[in-house]
């Protein structure tokens, strides 16, 4: 079974050659891997060219955002499933891939994912634990969500309820997963193991305004698909991401 792996990147030059080590050294031998740049004007470019003998595929031209990038990228893939890494994210070990795919197999499921940790700029200090669990009907409504750096699904899945929606612009990955989740309800396992780290400062999370456009992209999310959060349900979606950083 081969499966995608999606890297999008934008002035990346700090972070996206520790991304590409960690592609580099995963035991599974059957990734198809693809970068998508937005025109980055530093070294990206060339640190993509120097990595050629992993990279399948590369794409290096403007966008309209980070979403519009995932959307190339799977428009181009042909795995038989899809996983997305980040230019300042990395696997937690050499065996991420290999574990997905045997669960894949083994479930024989829709939609694997796992825990991740945010991480300081070097990699080394632990700033939060995102934990998650299996996952239960309607749990979107209460605050739960998969962490979208250690998500994996079938590439039909794509092909069949639709890609990352441009328009929201801060939560569409949000809207992607509950979309699959609970309007399709596609198939789900959950790992509980961390499977990637995250640089702290995502595109949801650098800035208070970035924190508030995010909200109200996932309440839009919501009306789209005609779903009633619960009642309080920032304060719902607030606490886990509290218990995060005193987790162990």
């Amino acid at each position: 079974m081969k499966i995608s792996i999606i890297t999008v990147s934008y002035n990346s030059e700090e972070t996206i050659q520790d991304t590409f080590d960690s592609i580099r050294n995963q035991t599974y031998n059957n990734i198809e891997y693809i970068v998508i740049d937005g025109a980055s004007s530093d070294k990206t470019v060339k640190i993509i060219k120097d990595n050629d003998d992993i990279i399948d595929k590369w794409i290096s031209e403007t966008d309209k955002g980070i979403y519009d990038a995932m959307n190339k990228g799977i428009s181009i893939s042909t795995g038989d499933y899809v996983g997305i890494l980040n230019s300042d994210d990395v696997y937690i070990n050499n065996n991420v891939i290999s574990d997905v795919m045997l669960n894949f197999k083994r479930k024989n499921t829709d939609i694997v994912y796992g825990n991740i940790l945010y991480v300081s700029h070097d990699l080394k200090k632990i700033i939060r634990y995102w934990k998650s669990s299996g996952y239960v009907y309607g749990s979107f409504r209460k605050g739960w969500h998969p962490p979208h750096p250690a998500f994996f699904c079938k590439r039909s899945l794509y092909n069949s309820h639709g890609d990352f929606d441009l328009e929201l612009r801060v939560a569409a990955d949000f809207d992607l997963m509950l979309r699959f989740f609970e309007v399709h309800k596609c198939s789900s396992f959950h790992i509980d193991k961390y499977l990637t780290k995250m640089r702290i400062g995502g595109e949801s999370n650098n800035s208070i305004k970035n924190i508030i456009k995010g909200n109200k992209d996932v309440l839009r999310s919501f009306k789209k698909y005609s779903i009633s959060p619960y009642p309080f349900y920032p304060i719902f979606r607030l606490l886990p991401k509290i218990r995060e950083f005193f987790r162990r």
